[in-house]
């Protein structure tokens, strides 16, 4: 099929472009690299669920496999829900979902913690079903700031401080402190203020702006850990973890780090774990990837880190190929948001960086962050299906038509040229 029988519509650029060129967005099929290797992690998680399932249920009760069986069933209808309705609509409903998060936020702010979980993160709704209010903050977010910078974008506003920057970073500051002092989740704290950051560089925000940011994030980030002693013992037992594995504070991760070097080069296998007996905490949640590298070895855990790098290229693709700044956003966020989540997790579990109590994206139990992850990944093959291009009017020649990739990146994109794509 030629380009021009792909091509659905022709829309004029700002008119002060009008002159020599137009653009106009190709349609095509979707990047199912996405979903395949989306369905992968998933069935990886669920596996060594499964394997641990007896662990858990005999240490803690309750049957983990069909809890996490629901949320991927939940998971994959919120990607078919954001992969089917327009953007346009989800850009205009981010701020009222920012609200609801908002919201959902307070309320959890509100509710009574349980003994196991002291921390004010949940909006409970019965017996047994809750919800992680941070993992709808970052959905929420994912959107709201997309739309806002692709506006201050279009309008020339991106670097001034009283209509970007301003509003930006209050908006940061008061997540950071709900986040990180309130409901003490400084891991999730700096994925958010990760992903609003490097949206705002890939939409053109001046780096000083940017360094500006990260100033601030840095003292926040040390007034955080000094102000709390077990933050402080965290980054004690990072610092000299042969002198605090006995303590309460190293426990984790020098159990982490003995289910890692147990899993040798082939692995221990499905049902021979021993760390998920009482030894390794939340090995379902923010210590899986230990587990998993126990019973698949250093091959396994090279498999993972495989699938999860080509999930982060795919999504780089869909950036540069994007039709617009928003979309864009949207799926540089989402990078930005699983990478970061998924370098913290593995880092903590093999010692380069210090425990933050956060779960492995698409692998870890856990119905909140599988939901969310699901529905933002369900935005990116939405976007995944268009490519932006631009025709340039070239007088005196006989090249009437020169097609090349939209203009207006940012600083995030590449050109190419249509037929070179490996969709």
């Amino acid at each position: 099929m030629s380009e021009r029988t792909n091509t659905r519509q022709y829309t004029w650029r700002r008119p002060e472009e009008q002159s020599d060129t137009l653009s106009r967005i190709r349609k095509h099929r979707p990047d199912y690299w996405l979903v395949a290797i989306t369905i992968l992690l998933l069935a990886i998680g669920l596996t060594v669920v499964y394997s641990i399932s007896p662990a858990l249920s005999e240490l803690r009760g309750g049957n983990y496999v069909a809890h996490q069986i629901a949320a991927i069933a939940l998971s994959i209808v919120a990607f078919m829900v954001t992969a089917n309705v327009s953007l346009n609509r989800w850009r205009r409903w981010g701020w009222a979902i920012l609200g609801i998060a908002a919201l959902g936020t307070c309320i959890a702010l509100l509710t009574p913690p349980i003994p196991a979980y002291p921390q004010h993160r949940w909006i409970r709704l019965g017996s047994g079903f809750s919800l992680q209010s941070v993992e709808i903050l970052k959905f929420s977010l994912l959107i709201s700031v997309a739309g806002f910078l692709a506006l201050q974008a279009r309008d020339g506003a991106i670097g001034r401080y009283d209509r970007t920057l301003k509003p930006l970073a209050m908006a940061i500051g008061v997540i950071g402190f709900v986040v990180a002092f309130i409901q003490s989740d400084l891991g999730s704290a700096g994925v958010i203020v990760a992903m609003v950051s490097i949206m705002a560089f890939v939409a053109g925000m001046p780096m000083r702006r940017i360094v500006l940011i990260g100033g601030i994030v840095v003292i926040g980030s040390i007034l955080a850990i000094s102000s709390t002693p077990y933050r402080r013992a965290r980054l004690t037992t990072f610092m000299h973890p042969e002198n605090n594995c006995s303590t309460a504070a190293g426990h984790q991760a020098c159990q982490a780090l003995i289910a890692v070097g147990s899993g040798g080069m082939l692995g221990l296998g499905l049902g021979k774990s021993v760390q998920a007996y009482g030894y390794l905490p939340e090995a379902q949640n923010d210590s899986i990837f230990a587990i998993y590298a126990e019973k698949f070895g250093f091959v396994g855990s090279i498999v993972l880190l495989a699938l999860f790098v080509t999930l982060f290229a795919r999504l780089r693709l869909i950036a540069e190929r994007a039709p617009d700044m928003f979309s864009r956003l949207i799926v540089i966020g989402v990078l930005a948001w699983l990478s970061t989540q998924a370098i913290i997790n593995i880092g903590a579990m093999i010692g380069l960086l210090p425990l933050k109590g956060i779960t492995l994206p698409l692998v870890s139990y856990g119905g909140t962050s599988v939901l969310f992850v699901g529905a933002a990944l369900g935005l990116v093959f939405q976007i995944s299906r268009y490519t932006s291009l631009q025709a340039r009017i070239v007088t005196g020649s006989g090249q009437r038509n020169r097609y090349e990739n939209s203009v207006d990146r940012g600083r995030f994109g590449r050109s190419y040229h249509p037929g070179t794509s490996s969709r």
